[in-house]
Formats: structure tokens, sequence, C-alpha cells
């Protein structure tokens, strides 16, 4: 069989071109990362030619005395990372799982409540063109003014629907999860209470952030955030849901395979039992604890300049920048002056959003990736007052309600960028930063 490099050359050349991309680039979405060598060699070996539906021994195809063993290896670890009592590895992402989690638990048409994705929820906790909202009856909650869960806003609503299911968990929040607070109200109304902690599943499993695992019946996750594995998901059941319900193991079982999913990934499977014995060594706990003060470090350093961050900072790996001093809708504008400018984050809602999730007003960024680098709170000053620089330049850029206005003002904002000289030192400055954190040294695809 031929190589990759002689195989397909295009294929290799538009790889190389994104590893280029990310060793030259500051990478600061939050829900990005690097995953070890090691990862990503477990991700790309020959486990992805088999075929495995059902679960560990009990298999619908033959041949899978190694696939049992792999899987049955993540299994115990997240389990012993994580401290809980049942734990499924198969779902394909975390979309995925958390939809188990609604066939697992609910029928259809049940309430169920989630933080609103303008308030910094997600797409599968309810937002009306989620499957989520399509098939089930979805009773949101939101921030309250200054950026903080309203948790009296969720008890209320709790009394009143009397949900099925509530979601304790985030994508755009900066702050701590008061996963106690949502267990007495989840408990006071018989809800089912599932932290999705895909964020922040690296800190909780370092005790960085609080678990949500004594408070809820159901945890799901992605891997491929803080906790740096490959892209998959897990749904967790811990020993309160099993008091709630002797069978909901069973039931997330099913609701993944035959529910939702044909045959687990499987190569998939051996990276994330690879990514989860690196969570398990100290220095992992190093790490995230780093990840948490370049946040702070980051934070305070655009603060310091002037740039507006929502609740004021951050006790996670996350910022959330609020442009509105500046007007309504400049995200896109300032997340394409940063593209340029070499530094990666992603275009956000803010609460109490003036405008809407296509042209949001805030920006949302992360230092998961680059405390991966070996980037510590001197760099993050120094990117920090890159990130304000660049909003400077751009803030005078308006964002017109008229749609044709709208585009005209999107061409015109796109023409001056590409003339833009100032950006393009900056760009020259964040290269020579990144040449100093190599990412993968060595490694090439040519």
């Amino acid at each position: 069989m031929v190589a990759l490099k002689d195989a397909d050359k295009e294929v290799v050349e538009i790889i190389e071109q994104e590893r280029l991309r990310q060793e030259s680039s500051l990478e600061m979405i939050p829900s990005e990362n690097f995953t070890s060598r090691a990862v990503m060699e477990a991700s790309g070996s020959v486990l992805t030619n088999k075929y495995s539906e059902g679960y560990a021994h009990r298999r619908y195809y033959g041949g899978n005395e190694h696939i049992d063993e792999v899987e049955d290896l993540a299994i115990a670890r997240a389990k012993e990372l994580f401290r809980v009592e049942h734990v499924n590895v198969q779902p394909y992402s975390g979309s995925p799982a958390n939809l188990a989690v609604y066939l697992a638990t609910c029928k259809p048409g049940d309430a169920f409540m989630g933080l609103n994705l303008l308030d910094g929820g997600h797409l599968t906790h309810g937002w009306k063109v989620s499957a989520s909202a399509l098939f089930y009856h979805s009773v949101p909650y939101h921030v309250r003014p200054d950026g903080y869960l309203d948790m009296e806003e969720v008890r209320r609503l709790a009394l009143e629907h009397r949900p099925k299911l509530i979601w304790c968990g985030i994508t755009a929040y900066t702050r701590e999860v008061p996963f106690a607070e949502f267990a007495k109200i989840a408990d006071e109304v018989g809800a089912y209470l599932v932290a999705d902690i895909a964020h922040i599943s690296g800190l909780v499993a370092t005790g960085a952030h609080p678990s949500p695992v004594p408070h809820v019946h159901l945890v799901t996750t992605t891997s491929h955030k803080t906790l740096r594995g490959p892209r998959g998901g897990m749904i967790m059941v811990t020993k309160k849901g099993l008091e709630k319900d002797p069978d909901l193991a069973k039931k997330v079982d099913r609701a993944v395979f035959p529910g939702l999913q044909g045959g687990p990934h499987d190569h998939t499977t051996a990276a994330l039992a690879v990514a989860l014995k690196e969570a398990l060594q100290p220095d992992f706990k190093v790490y995230i604890a780093q990840v948490v003060k370049n946040c702070q470090a980051l934070g305070m350093a655009m603060a310091a300049k002037g740039i507006t961050l929502v609740t004021g900072g951050s006790d996670n790996h996350m910022q959330l920048i609020d442009l509105t001093p500046f007007g309504k809708g400049k995200g896109l504008y300032v997340q394409e002056a940063l593209d340029i400018a070499g530094i990666t984050v992603n275009k956000n809602t803010v609460p109490g959003e003036p405008s809407s999730p296509f042209y949001p007003s805030g920006i949302r960024l992360g230092t998961p990736a680059l405390t991966t680098r070996g980037m510590k709170e001197q760099e993050m000053e120094q990117i920090g007052g890159w990130i304000a620089e660049v909003i400077g330049l751009v803030k005078d850029f308006g964002m017109p309600d008229d749609k044709a206005e709208r585009t005209e003002a999107i061409t015109h904002f796109r023409k001056w960028l590409e003339g833009d000289a100032r950006i393009r030192e900056i760009r020259e400055e964040v290269r020579a930063l990144a040449g100093r954190f190599p990412l993968y040294p060595g490694l090439t695809y040519r």
C-alpha cells in the first residue's frame, strides 16, 4: 500500500498548509486544543478498519477481541478520572451524546430546560433550530444583566413547567457553574439533572472547577477541548443517577446504540483512552492550572487596555469580550481582523445581544491551546495588547441593520482590511512569538 504523501499530493499539501497555519498562528478558540502526537497516532491507527456494532463482549460482528480491550480501557480510565459509576465512550461527539440523553430520559414533547444560546448555552440545550427543540419542549433560562446565571429564574421556570430534564452546561459562560444550586432545583421538581461539561471537562478532572458528579444524574462531554483528546464524546451516569433510576445506564447505552448510532469509531476510542491516561498524570493538573492562570492574565491585560469583559473576567479557560461599547454587531469585524493578524478567535453573542448570532456583538477566546504550547502569563499580556489594538483599529466600522447596506459595509471593511499595514505588522509579531513555542517539532506531511 502507498503512503499518503505518495498517494494524494493534493490532500497532503492541504494538511501541510493547515499544520503550518497552526504552527504560525495563535489558536484561541476555547473549544480547540492541540492533542499529543500519541493521541494523533492512535486516531490514525489500523483500528479505523474495524466495525464494532454493540458493546464490549457483546458485539454483532466477529473479530472484536482487541476492540473490546481498548473500549474497556477507555471506560475504566474515564471512571477513574471522573469518579462515576458508568461511562459510554461511543458517542461520535458532544451533540450526539446530548441527543442520546434526551432519548434515554424523555418522550417527544416533554419539557426540558437549558441555558439560552445567546446567553452562553449550547445549540443542543434547546435552541429553536436544534433537534432538541424540534422534538422536545424547550424552556430556556437566561443570565442576569451582569452576565451571571439567573438562578432565581431557573427555579421559577422549573416550578412553572415541571421539566423532565434540566441542563447545566455552557459554551460561552466564563464563571463557575453552581451545580449544587441546580441540584436543589432539579430535586425539588423531580427532574433529571445533566451537566454538559464539554468545555470544562479538563478543569473538572483536575479540581480546577468543582465537579458536578455528586449533584447530577448524568454528565456529558466532548473529549477535544480542555481534555485535550480526539474529537469524540462521552456520557457518564453517576451514583445519584442510578439511585433515581437503576436502569439509567442501560437506557443510555440503548439510546446511543441502536437508538442513534451504528458502529463506534474504534480509532477514536483508542485515542480517547490515550488522552484519558494523559489526563490522569500529575503534569496534566499543572497544565490545567496554568490554563486558568493564563486566562485570568489575558483578561487583566485586555481590561487594562479598556476592553469590556462579560462578568468582568473568568473563573475558567475562556473570556467573552463585549464589543457593544463600540456599537452592535462588530464581532465579525474583530474576528476577521484578528484572523489576518494570526490570532484565531470566534465571534459570539453577548448577554442581551442587540444584533444576531450571525452578526453578534462579542468575541469568545480562551487559553487551552496556547497553554499546550507552553505559553504563560508574560505571553498573555503581549497577546492581550495585540487584541486590544486590533479592536481599536476596527471599532469604528458600523454594522447596518439593512441587508443590502450590511453587505456593502462588510465588503468595504474587507477591502480596507486587505490594505491595513499595522494588522500585517502584528501578523509578523505573532509569527515570531509562535515560532518560540513549536507545536510538533519535526512533524511534516510532505
